[in-house]
């Protein structure tokens, strides 16, 4: 299994209940953090279309602007 990259940005309410839902499962995953690092911004925008956070990306499939209630499903089709 691929470890999913997450891509947040500090002080994003969206972003610290996904982390903190991510940790309270034990679901490993690649923190990375946008604001302030033009590469991994870009990164996320060329993935995902968009420039909004929290987005991840597990093996190529991105969930882009999202929160927990959009993350259970998604950790579901990945067996989570």
């Amino acid at each position: 299994m691929t470890t999913p990259i997450l891509y947040i940005k500090p002080g994003c309410p969206w972003c610290e209940e996904v982390l903190d839902y991510l940790k309270r499962k034990n679901i490993e995953f690649k923190k990375v953090v946008v604001s302030g690092n033009r590469e991994a911004m870009q990164e996320m925008i060329d993935l995902s279309g968009q420039s909004k956070a929290p987005t991840m990306d597990w093996d190529g499939e991105v969930l882009a602007d999202f929160g927990v209630d959009e993350l259970i499903p998604f950790l579901k089709k990945h067996g989570l």
